[in-house]
This record gives structure tokens, C-alpha cells and sequence, in this order.
């Protein structure tokens, strides 16, 4: 792995309960993260991921993502990448990233 890559959140967040991670999922903002993430494939940089809300708001909707265990951070080349952890919520709630992302289209 290069030396420029962190390979996990420093936080590292279990996947949280269903009730946490539907809470975290409840919001738009939040959902169109999720969906350009899992539209991706991979971990893209932080500013790739919302469009119409401030760095800071931004920055509060992945902490709740991360909490619930739904996202992880990295750094890359300095910048700073988040990451769907789709396995790990799968291995849990099998099914529910699938329904929730094809429900936005």
C-alpha cells in the first residue's frame, strides 16, 4: 500500500444498529452521498459527493454516515476520501444498500 494512503478510518465505527443506519440514511443529503459512492465503486474524494450544502454541512452528513458505520474515511495523496462500506453493511442487513440505492434512481 503506499505510504500516502491511510487503509481505514482512524475512527473505526462498527456497522451500527438498523434503526442507526435507516437514521442515517433518512436524509437526502446523506442518500445522494451514499448513491454517488456506490455509483463510483470506490473511494472518491470528499468534494465529488455533494454539490448543494457548505464543506461544514457536508462534513456533519458523513459523520453521521461514518458513526453508523455505513462510510470510511482514508487519506489519499494528502486529500481526504470516503468509502462505502457496502460488504460490511451487507454481511449485516443483506439487501438494504441495493433497495435504498435503487430507490433514488
Amino acid at each position: 500500500m503506499p505510504e500516502t494512503e491511510t487503509p481505514h478510518d482512524p475512527d473505526g465505527y462498527p456497522v451500527a444498529s438498523i434503526q442507526s443506519v435507516l437514521a442515517a440514511l433518512s436524509d437526502p443529503v446523506r442518500l445522494e452521498m451514499v448513491r454517488r459512492l456506490d455509483a463510483a465503486g470506490a473511494a472518491q474524494p470528499c468534494s465529488l459527493l455533494y454539490d448543494e450544502v457548505s464543506k461544514s454541512t457536508a462534513s456533519h452528513h458523513f459523520k453521521i454516515l461514518r458513526e453508523a458505520g455505513v462510510l470510511e474515511r482514508s487519506k489519499i495523496g494528502g486529500q481526504v476520501h470516503q468509502r462505502l462500506r457496502r460488504a460490511e453493511v451487507d454481511a449485516l442487513y443483506p439487501g438494504l444498500l441495493d433497495s435504498v440505492t435503487a430507490a433514488l434512481g
